[in-house]
């Protein structure tokens, strides 16, 4: 009786996986039809812009300052302080671009993520809308995880997802 009731419990998440209805959809097919990218993707390249043209300040305050530099250099009467502190400047010059460069970036993908946020969050209520629809119990993203191989039995949500965000 024990071992009948050991086997049983073994299959039994075989049959319950047996049972199991799957879906796919593809989410960044979706997101690319989303009006709200068009937008965001303004945003960040008016905010990249921004930064561009501020390092190119920066690279312009540093090319004036090595070539400064260069004349300083080359000139055997003036004294190594002198040199050392135009040296320090460059130093001084390029450590803030490099900082600068850092915290851009960290910005920009911070902008990113506060701009794309809702898009993707609206994507997954209306992948969970179609899924509960279509009473699937596993919905896999195959913008995220290729799928090699779908049998008939799984169902594309895509076009219902679409359809639910007006996409179509």
């Amino acid at each position: 009786m024990k071992r009948i009731l050991m086997i049983a419990m073994a299959l039994l998440p075989l049959v319950l996986m047996a049972q199991a209805r799957i879906g796919i959809v593809n989410s960044q097919q979706i997101f690319d039809l989303m009006p709200e990218k068009a937008a965001a993707e303004t945003q960040l390249k008016t905010l990249s812009d921004r930064y561009h043209a501020e390092y190119e300040l920066l690279q312009s305050e540093f090319d004036k300052k090595y070539a400064d530099y260069q004349t300083v250099a080359a000139d055997a009467s003036i004294p190594e302080t002198i040199k050392e502190r135009r040296v320090h400047e460059l130093q001084e010059s390029d450590k803030k671009m490099r900082e600068f460069e850092r915290r851009a970036a960290d910005d920009i993908a911070a902008q990113r993520e506060a701009l794309t946020k809702p898009i993707t969050d609206k994507i997954q209520d209306a992948i969970r809308q179609a899924g509960e629809q279509a009473t699937l119990d596993v919905v896999f993203d195959t913008a995220v995880t290729p799928v090699a191989y779908t049998g008939s039995t799984v169902t594309d949500i895509t076009v219902t997802v679409k359809r639910l965000l007006g996409l179509d």
